[in-house]
């Protein structure tokens, strides 16, 4: 007969931060969390943003012509440092915000509004007939 290996697994808890490391051997003493390893093999948890605003419009660099706040002026991009400081700054329109998606808890309330609003118009045209109150 053969002899099957059954391998038995515990959970410890890391031995740096003590989050619970399932699936450890029945004869380990410590255990280190995924997250431990790559904080010392030098991973970054989050990357952080390293967008820098330069404070012109989206889309600068493909207008034909852009002279910035301080002077300067691109041709598609392009600086073009002849003509700095001879054409007024370029004036940028601000683009319209797409309208809001209602959710349907609110299309749903609003509809129950519409619906009192006109109850009540009803109602009070039955108040006006029941006491001769006729036309607007």
């Amino acid at each position: 007969m053969k002899e099957t290996n059954t391998n038995t697994y515990v959970t410890i808890p890391c031995q740096k931060c003590g989050r619970l490391v399932e699936n450890c051997g029945e004869h380990a003493v410590k255990a280190t969390c995924s997250y431990c390893v790559l904080a010392i093999v030098g991973m970054p948890e989050e990357k952080k943003n390293t967008y820098v605003p330069t404070g012109r419009p989206a889309g600068w660099h493909w207008m034909k012509e852009f002279v910035d706040k301080d002077g300067t002026v691109y041709h598609n991009g392009k600086e073009v440092p002849k003509l700095k400081g001879t054409l007024p700054p370029t004036k940028v329109k601000p683009k319209k915000k797409p309208a809001k998606r209602r959710t349907k808890e609110q299309i749903l309330l609003d509809r129950n509004k519409k619906k009192k609003e006109a109850l009540k118009k009803a109602r009070q045209k039955q108040k006006d007939f029941l006491n001769h109150q006729f036309g607007d």
